[in-house]
């Protein structure tokens, strides 16, 4: 845990005294199951304690439980002196569930060689979203989580590497806006073999910006042919840009941001290809998407295939904006 005495005796507390009722049992176990989900510590039977700045839940638990008649007390507690205020900092340590996640991570990397790319980011997003989770209700972050933050990035790249060579780094700096007309009959490349990001770019190219568009797929970035368009490869026209895939990066700068349903693909691909919040639609597409890869050893049928896909999603997500 890295914190000092300083730093601990700074942190304020809320307490949660509960008396839960004997009915309905369902308040009880929705009580039990967000206080686990917050990661309150429990002082004792009934008695719960969270940091002050990450303790606004318990509020609406103390709502919920009087209506249902049963007792609930919020109190402001305060350490009486460093010691007592680490005591109550350890509580809080998440090494132990820090080197649990760990130990699932290392389980993955080692069936990684059986698996296909499909059930392998799915099984990584996994590790992600639990990551997450446990960062939710990590209030006193340490070397633990810093070292699995690591780990995961290692292991999305060992992923990438071994799926799809030469997926991009996030490059920083603004997304300048471009004019759709200064795009016409162009040719595009992208790294052969594309998956879901590099699909659904595919589609936008041909649906929203460049209808007459041809694309080369490339087995080296470095071939990239004089006056083609790269795009989902470091160094290309169009790629990730901070916490953005290409797909969002190509909506943006082509002025395509306010059609909601564009931003729910974007959401459904980012998902997909980096992780993040899920999308209901993202497991059924991605299971599509990989069936008509199979289906397709051809990248140019590929796209005409998965094309119709994506102009049934956009189809299917709601009014136009």
């Amino acid at each position: 845990m890295l914190m000092s005495p300083q730093d601990a005796i700074a942190t304020e507390w809320l307490l949660l005294l509960l008396t839960l009722p004997s009915q309905p049992n369902a308040v009880r176990l929705r009580t039990w199951r967000t206080l686990k989900a917050l990661g309150a510590a429990s002082l004792r039977d009934g008695a719960y304690v969270l940091p002050a700045e990450h303790a606004e839940p318990f509020g609406r638990i103390a709502d919920e439980v009087r209506s249902h008649q049963g007792a609930a007390w919020l109190l402001g507690l305060s350490a009486r002196s460093p010691a007592q205020q680490q005591e109550l900092v350890a509580l809080f340590d998440r090494s132990a569930a820090y080197a649990e996640w760990e130990t699932s991570l290392e389980a993955l990397r080692r069936e990684l060689a059986g698996l296909g790319e499909t059930a392998a980011r799915r099984q990584f997003r996994g590790m992600t979203e639990a990551l997450e989770g446990l960062e939710r209700s990590d209030y006193f972050p340490g070397a633990a989580r810093e070292r699995a933050r690591s780990t995961l990035a290692l292991l999305r790249r060992e992923i990438d590497l071994r799926f799809s060579k030469g997926e991009p780094a996030p490059a920083g700096g603004d997304i300048p806006r471009r004019d759709r007309l200064e795009y016409a009959g162009r040719l595009w490349a992208t790294r052969a073999r594309p998956w879901v990001d590099r699909l659904a770019c595919c589609w936008l190219i041909r649906r929203f910006i460049d209808p007459a568009a041809r694309f080369v797929w490339l087995r080296d970035v470095a071939d990239l042919p004089d006056g083609a368009l790269g795009f989902d490869f470091d160094g290309a026209a169009f790629s990730h840009a901070g916490s953005l895939v290409t797909f969002e990066t190509m909506v943006l700068a082509f002025g395509l941001q306010d059609d909601a349903r564009l931003r729910r693909i974007g959401a459904t691909v980012h998902y997909l290809d980096v992780g993040g919040l899920p999308v209901a639609e993202a497991a059924g597409l991605e299971n599509i998407l990989s069936g008509l890869r199979t289906l397709h050893p051809d990248d140019d049928r590929l796209i005409d295939a998965t094309g119709a896909v994506f102009d049934a999603l956009y189809a299917s997500s709601g009014e136009p904006a």
